[in-house]
């Protein structure tokens, strides 16, 4: 029994030096090298209980698959990996941008991938990324799994967590303080005299609970929190899930002066609903919504929003791991702040001079 201990205690020495490999995880499972190579490339091949003991090892040693590893031996990938939440949201279009106009004239190809706002999906995009050997990850936000954070950590790659702030960054971090940008459009509609201020949110991934957050912290300063004026929805963000929300909020007899949205997306609903219901904006009620979207500005009357500086983000985060790479290390700054700004437009109604 104290032999089983100390082999325990080895076998754990021996994952915190290494990466993973093949061997390692049909040790741990049990079973033959070539039976994990079956399993991972066709699990319908081996039975049920066979792959769950697999992948159960695969995931205690954080292994990721070396699908190229003879041709990378002694070769640079120039792959700059990077992970967005989605594909299809507006608000990832001026980031990817960036990154390519940064990183692409410098020799490097970028490799994206997405999450669809799932934990589950973020742990595979980040195997699969780190399967392909880029020489850095810039990644959308800073919750990942423990399981994620481990295997960014252990691959011995730059990592870039970017879009929010956080404390304990995996490598290094550029992003804004979501929950003072959401603060300060609140408390802006607070000194521009509305009092009944509902918060309309959907989806809910971190960045948005956040936002709530800071919203309701504006609130509860001003004595003014209720949280009857909160409406919110696990769906997608969409312009129809704004004006269901606010349509929500009136049914349960709710009657907002003001509206902050998470999401431009949102706000646009609101100014949709406002409208087809006869509701004055600004004058019988206040929109200011989250990100700055090219339509905020173009929409009868014009959004107010939270402008976030998203093309010098991405900006940012390339040309630290472009350093990173070229020097071999770590910037003294682990953190970069990058900021937000509030953009007053018409469906805000300012408070009336004495």
């Amino acid at each position: 029994m104290a032999r089983g201990k100390w082999a325990v205690r080895d076998r754990e020495e021996a994952i915190r030096r290494k990466r993973s490999t093949l061997a390692d995880v049909a040790h741990l499972a049990g079973v033959s090298a070539v039976t994990v190579s079956r399993a991972l490339r066709r699990p319908d091949m081996v039975s049920p209980a066979l792959r769950e003991r697999i992948t159960r090892a695969v995931r205690e040693l954080a292994y990721v698959p070396d699908i190229a590893a003879s041709r990378l031996a002694s070769a640079r990938t120039h792959t700059i990996g990077v992970i967005v939440s989605s594909l299809t949201n507006g608000v990832f279009a001026d980031y990817i941008n960036a990154l390519h106009d940064t990183l692409l004239p410098a020799g490097f190809q970028v490799l994206i991938l997405s999450t669809r706002y799932s934990t589950e999906e973020e742990e595979k995009a980040i195997a699969t990324m780190l399967g392909q050997h880029p020489e850095a990850i810039i990644i959308v936000g800073v919750d990942q799994s423990a399981h994620a954070r481990r295997l960014l950590k252990e691959s011995g790659v730059p990592v870039v967590q970017t879009f929010q702030l956080t404390d304990d960054p995996i490598d290094i971090n550029v992003g804004l303080d979501q929950r003072q940008a959401a603060f300060a459009a609140t408390e802006l509609l607070i000194k521009s005299g509305h009092r009944r201020i509902a918060a309309i949110g959907s989806r809910l991934d971190a960045r948005a609970r956040v936002r709530v957050e800071g919203y309701a912290a504006a609130m509860r300063a001003a004595g003014l929190f209720s949280e009857d004026l909160i409406a919110t929805t696990p769906a997608q963000t969409r312009v129809k899930a704004g004006s269901d929300l606010l349509g929500d909020l009136l049914a349960r007899g709710e009657q907002p002066d003001g509206v902050f949205c998470c999401d431009d997306l949102l706000a646009l609903g609101v100014l949709f609903e406002c409208q087809r219901r006869g509701i004055a904006v600004p004058d019988e009620m206040s929109i200011i919504g989250f990100n700055d979207l090219e339509f905020a500005a173009a929409a009868a009357p014009p959004i107010a929003s939270v402008a976030t500086p998203r093309y010098e983000m991405g900006q940012r985060a390339a040309e630290i791991v472009m350093q990173i790479i070229e020097t071999g290390e770590r910037p003294a700054q682990r953190q970069f702040d990058v900021g937000f700004s509030l953009q007053v437009r018409d469906s805000l109604r300012q408070a009336s001079k004495p």
